[in-house]
């Protein structure tokens, strides 16, 4: 059977470049070579460059995502490659915010993630999560701050209360997250927020536990929703050194009831059907607690964002809950591929 060319799409343009780059050498490492011919795509603005085995770089024509590469060392014959499907890592734009989804679909080549409208839309998160509001879903209370509209710290204390995270609505990895908590932090963390992001989402604080649950389409449709992982970071919240240095504690399966455990599956599956997710994804949320007529403490599920591209470095949620689940990410990956190639 005739491998299968799959371009890993990875860098962007956001602060989240690197980060990118190493979900990229993740998703590659995992790829089975028995069954597919695989390229990395770095993409930097209007730089789109295919890396070679032999580590050489070739321009990619983006018109038809089209490279030259060698394909045979004894004649160097080169030969145009056009990939049969795509894998999106990008996190950030223009990944993660349906740019590329557009562009893929234009050009008819199948692609890991969710469809344009819906990448869009996990991307903004206000948007998103007024959206789910409407489904039940409890989301904190929040503000959205446009490029244009300015806001006094008095305003924000007074719809939001103190402390709030104030971050880019459309950003990742914790890029410009700020927990303010006095009225001096404001308006310096607006400022930061609108370094990665125009528009700003200013949050509420919902005080418990933080997990992260994945979520992929098997090939046959299927739903598989992945065990969950408990985050309990080292620092004030899941800040970027927490995610990437090592400064946090990642508990899989999370320490939760059967009860809350089974209600949180249960939750991502619903959400991800009423997206019409495609490819993995990763559900956010913070466990908070309410006490009970009875006196028995009851687990509120709050939802705190949805990654529709979600980390594959080494030290990312996705691959411990797949050990965590008794699956292999080759696998895994299979599934989302022939789920949109087919087993052909």
């Amino acid at each position: 059977m005739k491998k299968k060319i799959i371009a890993i799409v990875a860098g962007g343009d956001s602060s989240e470049h690197d980060v990118s780059m190493r979900s990229a050498e993740g998703i590659s490492s995992w790829l089975d070579r028995s069954k597919y011919e695989v390229y990395t795509i770095e993409v930097r603005g209007l730089e789109w460059n295919a890396r070679l085995e032999d580590g050489s770089l070739s321009p990619v024509n983006r018109h038809d995502f089209t490279f030259e590469a060698m394909r045979s060392s004894i004649y160097s014959m080169q030969k145009t490659i056009k990939p049969d499907f795509v894998y999106i890592t990008i996190h950030g734009t223009p990944g993660e915010n349906g740019i590329l989804q557009g562009y893929f679909d234009l050009l008819q080549i199948p692609y890991s993630s969710c469809n344009l409208l819906v990448a869009a839309l996990t991307f903004d998160k206000f948007t998103l999560n007024q959206y789910l509001k409407g489904f039940g879903v409890k989301i904190a209370e929040s503000i959205l701050l446009r490029k244009s509209q300015a806001i006094t710290a008095e305003e924000v204390i007074s719809k939001v209360g103190l402390p709030c995270f104030i971050k880019p609505n459309g950003s990742g990895s914790s890029f410009g997250v700020t927990r303010c908590k006095t009225t001096a932090d404001i308006l310096p963390a607006i400022e930061s927020a609108r370094m990665e992001s125009p528009d700003v989402m200013i949050e509420s604080e919902i005080v418990g536990t933080e997990i992260a649950n994945g979520v992929f389409r098997k090939a046959d449709g299927e739903v598989h929703v992945l065990p969950i992982t408990e985050v309990a970071s080292e620092n004030e919240f899941f800040d970027y050194d927490a995610k990437y240095n090592g400064q946090v504690t990642e508990i899989t399966p999370a320490r939760l009831t059967d009860d809350t455990t089974a209600r949180v599956k249960a939750l991502t599956k619903a959400i991800y059907t009423i997206l019409g997710g495609e490819g993995i994804m990763r559900v956010d949320y913070i466990i908070s607690h309410k006490q009970a007529e009875d006196g028995s403490q009851q687990d509120i599920i709050n939802l705190l964002e949805i990654n529709a591209t979600p980390g594959m470095t080494a030290t990312s949620f996705i691959p411990q809950q797949a050990r965590a689940d008794g699956l292999e990410m080759s696998a895994i990956l299979d599934e989302v591929i022939n789920q949109k190639l087919g087993n052909n």
